[in-house]
């Protein structure tokens, strides 16, 4: 296992806000619900051309499985692969409830939430910084979120099922942007209604 000492970034990033960071081929990335039960909804891009980012229907198809586990590779909208899953102890990842916005909180929860912080706002923060297009959204990874597939087909969100210290590692194949939003969500189970803080480490190649 990897020793904190050793990393070459580490920060805490702060309950409902957004985060992002060039990882570099070679790099490993974790990601740590410091907590338990909370929502890291993460984007991710080739750092030198925003244009290929992660492709949830091509890592579905590639891996055979709806769900983000130790193992799974990510591929972009290329058909490259941009990150190798090596640790995960939560067990599986959700990448197909993508993230909560103004329009989803007002359609899932009714138009007193629309004003409400959401993932999409963190986003769009983000890459104005990064001097991106809104339309640069794409297909997400919600670390740590449990989102079952029900006998109808309907995804369900409900409670989380990660443990405190409980973390995701991967090996950048791929000079990748990483964009995270802790997920600021109160009004479905995602976050226990509670949004807390994760933990960003990095290692070098």
């Amino acid at each position: 296992m990897r020793e904190a000492k050793n990393a070459i970034h580490q920060e805490r990033v702060a309950a409902g806000i957004p985060w992002y960071r060039v990882v570099k081929k070679g790099e490993v990335i974790r990601i740590i619900d410091l907590l338990g039960c909370q929502a890291v909804d993460t984007l991710f891009y080739n750092a030198h051309n925003h244009e290929e980012r992660y492709s949830a229907p091509d890592t579905i198809r590639e891996q055979g499985s709806i769900f983000i586990t130790k193992g799974t590779k990510l591929y972009s909208s290329e058909g490259n692969v941009m990150l190798e899953v090596l640790e995960d102890t939560c067990g599986n990842h959700d990448t197909l409830g993508g993230h909560c916005s103004a329009e989803s909180n007002t359609v899932r929860f009714g138009h007193d939430k629309k004003y409400m912080h959401s993932c999409r706002d963190n986003y769009l923060f983000a890459i104005g910084e990064l001097e991106m297009n809104p339309r640069d959204l794409t297909n997400n990874i919600n670390f740590f979120m449990n989102v079952p597939v029900e006998e109808n087909g309907h995804l369900a969100i409900v409670d989380g099922i990660s443990k405190a210290g409980d973390y995701v590692e991967m090996e950048a194949k791929m000079d990748t942007l990483v964009l995270i939003s802790n997920c600021p969500q109160l009004n479905n189970p995602c976050n226990g209604f509670n949004p807390t803080p994760i933990e960003i480490l990095i290692w070098e190649a």
